[in-house]
């Protein structure tokens, strides 16, 4: 494994599709109190240029980017010790961040509710998460539909308590003082419906686990 930085891209976002206003101020009120305002401008123009950049289609492109802001925001406040925690961070990283850890999110979110805080990110992030994963989950009755692709961000890997390497290999940063763990199972991508219920349970037996390890079983 070799030690890694976020791979976000550092130059502007397209002219032609710039970021609303509205987004930017809802993330200064929302964060005003624990970053600057150029913090909060950095990290929602790289979040937007990343998204962007992959070509994801216009329609969604606003949103995404300042949902994905708000995780790294918050993430940033638990890093820096300028928010509350509940409990610990749990990060879920695979290559593509659109099945196996999308998978063991939703079932983590489920399993601790809100008792501890979860992301998940990819070494290579898709643009959409696999349709068949999303279907596999809501058959366990979990809703993932509305989550995406994310890339690795420095935020997110600072705050995390644990971190769930899901198949990034070599790629894999490493993160000193920080609980590590690696669970290999097969990717999702290209697979039957059968297939993908076969890795989602056997996800779900592992992230069950992990809630009764780290003390969060309801």
């Amino acid at each position: 494994m070799n030690e890694t930085s976020a791979a976000l891209p550092s130059t502007a976002p397209d002219a032609d599709r710039m970021i609303p206003d509205e987004a930017s101020e809802r993330l200064r009120e929302e964060f005003g109190s624990m970053v600057d305002a150029a913090t909060v401008e950095r990290i929602l123009d790289s979040s937007f240029a990343h998204f962007d950049a992959i070509g994801l289609d216009h329609e969604r492109l606003a949103g995404v980017a300042e949902r994905f802001a708000r995780e790294r925001l918050t993430a940033l406040a638990h890093a820096e010790g300028r928010a509350i925690r509940t409990g610990p961070t749990v990060l879920f990283v695979c290559t593509l961040n659109a099945g196996r850890s999308q998978m063991a999110l939703g079932f983590f979110k489920r399993l601790a509710g809100d008792r501890a805080s979860a992301w998940s990110c990819g070494s290579a992030p898709g643009v959409a998460v696999n349709p068949l994963v999303v279907a596999a989950m809501a058959e366990r009755g979990v809703d993932i539909a509305d989550e995406f692709p994310k890339p690795w961000a420095d935020e997110l890997m600072r705050a995390a308590d644990v971190v769930i390497d899901m198949g990034c290999g070599d790629s894999n940063p490493i993160i000193a003082g920080h609980r590590f763990e690696q669970w290999p199972l097969p990717d999702p991508a290209g697979e039957g419906i059968e297939e993908i219920r076969g890795i989602r349970d056997a996800i779900e037996l592992r992230v069950r686990r992990l809630v009764a390890n780290l003390g969060l079983a309801a």
